[in-house]
């Protein structure tokens, strides 16, 4: 059996109190008119808070590279089936 290396309690405070954090930030980001980034901004702030979650809460930051790989595949093909979604939905 492999030892794993989990985080401890304090990671975990730091990583909820940067999710706070961000969504403090996603929160007074939609109130300002930021103009061409009113999408792009909030966007890559839940990318980043999705990033945070996945790593540290569902520990895939400890896990090894095949299931990171199956995750990233996943994550493509989600893309590209949504993807395709709003460039159908579009030309109707």
């Amino acid at each position: 059996m492999e030892k794993r290396n989990i985080a401890n309690y304090g990671t975990y405070i730091k990583v909820w109190l940067g999710l706070l954090a961000f969504t403090a930030l996603t929160v007074t980001a939609a109130g300002i008119n930021i103009g061409g980034f009113n999408i792009i901004v909030p966007l890559s702030i839940a990318a980043v808070k999705t990033y945070l979650v996945l790593s540290f809460f569902m520990q895939l930051k400890y896990e090894g590279l095949s299931l990171k790989i199956m995750l990233s595949g996943t994550v493509m093909i989600l893309a590209i089936i949504i993807g395709l979604t709003f460039l159908d939905v579009s030309f109707r």
